[in-house]
């Protein structure tokens, strides 16, 4: 059950997206962009800071609202929503957790209005799935850094004002490198995004190289400590998992309403094809779905609130990650392990759900002129990034490998 606040943001969000978001998502993925403007109309009414503190601009809003809103949103855009993901999720998170007061109240209001849009640059050529082996590196000097490298698949690398960049400090211990985490003007002399990648899906979102050709930046740039860097990232990411999780659970919620509108209205042999069995079999079999796919990343989203402990929004703490190796509550599986979970599940649903509503419409479900084969299109990115489901199997199966060796084997 949701809380009245919750009840609220979600019928705001859900106007907004029927109102700004879906008579255009259609002309966007044509275009391969979305118009700025939809972001300052956003930012204005504060979805570009759901969980950034209102001392900074934000709405001070918990997890589990943040992942309703962000699923409305996704329900009208899953291009538009991705950036909404990243604006909200590991960018803020990152420094209400590990920055200083003077790195919060500069960037915080900036991002939480949408007049700064953010982006996170962590995987490289060679460094996806693995991001301790990223080459990119952060040489100190007076006064500041110097960084050089390259990263790979970018979202808003070209469009953004602000980019998480993380690059190599140094030898850390236990064979992985200190890593620094760096708020980088996309201004900055070096720095240079490519041309946009030709993607399958997600086309209104931004994706591109980047490269840092002696990029400098001043050391109040540095969030936190310069060998950490890493270890925020992935705490980010967890958030950044839920996000996606949402977002999926838009994309399938979006299909199955398409495909319940389009069985009721299309006839054939006499009467409409929601009245066969076979068709309501897939329509209740795909409700079912998303309805569990959601109660997963809700769950994962209280999980994460009850760990992150002290969100002491009046003295601007905001969300604080918690520890990637924290036990729930219950003593059950550790945020990481429940963030992983809710993006796999809710990805691979909204892939299903997006092919069932495909074989509803029939040929029709094949043209680009009904709405469907953009729901399966986009639904298959949720399945990659912010990590493969293979890599969040592992994750999973790590945590379940910890806990038996917590507790012993019965």
């Amino acid at each position: 059950m949701l809380t009245v606040e919750q009840q609220a943001i979600r019928e705001l969000a859900r106007d907004f997206a029927d109102r700004e978001i879906v008579p255009q998502a259609a002309a966007w993925d044509r275009a391969g962009a979305f118009d700025r403007d939809v972001l300052s109309r956003l930012g204005e009414l504060g979805f570009l800071g759901m969980l950034v503190p209102e001392r900074y601009g934000g709405l001070g809003l918990d997890v589990p609202t943040y992942v309703v809103a962000l699923e409305e949103l996704a329900r009208g855009d899953a291009a538009l929503a991705l950036t909404v993901a990243i604006q909200n999720g590991p960018v803020p998170a990152i420094l209400l957790a590990h920055g200083s007061e003077a790195q919060k109240a500069r960037w915080l209001p900036g991002l939480a209005s949408g007049a700064k849009i953010a982006g996170f640059a962590l995987s490289e050529a060679h460094a996806g799935s693995d991001p301790s082996a990223m080459t990119t590196i952060a040489t100190e000097g007076a006064g500041g850094w110097t960084l050089s490298g390259s990263k790979r698949w970018v979202t808003n690398g070209a469009s953004a004002d602000l980019m998480l960049v993380f690059a190599r400090t140094g030898e850390g211990g236990r064979g992985k490198p200190a890593t620094g985490a760096f708020l980088v003007d996309t201004a900055s002399p070096g720095y240079r995004a490519g041309e946009r990648e030709k993607t399958m899906g997600l086309r209104a979102s931004e994706t591109v190289s980047v490269d840092l050709e002696s990029v400098r930046v001043d050391g109040d740039r540095l969030i936190g400590d310069p060998g950490h860097g890493l270890r925020y990232a992935l705490e980010a990411l967890d958030l950044g998992r839920l996000g996606i999780g949402a977002q999926a659970v838009g994309i399938a919620r979006a299909a199955l309403e398409h495909a319940v509108r389009y069985a009721h209205d299309r006839r054939q042999f006499g009467r409409a094809i929601a009245s066969f069995g076979g068709v309501r079999s897939k329509l209740a079999t795909m409700a079912a779905r998303v309805a569990a796919a959601r109660a997963l990343v809700m769950e994962g989203a209280r999980a994460w609130e009850a760990l992150a402990g002290t969100r002491v929004r009046d003295a601007g703490g905001g969300v604080r990650p918690p520890a990637s190796g924290d036990p729930s509550g219950s003593g059950d599986l550790p945020v990481t392990a429940r963030s992983a979970m809710a993006k796999l599940i809710a990805s691979e649903t909204a892939t299903w759900a997006a092919e069932e509503a495909v074989r509803i419409f029939g040929g029709y479900g094949f043209m680009r002129e009904y709405p469907v084969e953009k729901l399966m299109r986009d639904a298959k990115g949720t399945e990659i990034y912010e990590g493969t489901s293979e890599i969040l199997r592992l994750v999973i199966g790590r945590a379940l490998k910890a806990r038996e060796a917590a507790v012993g084997t019965p």
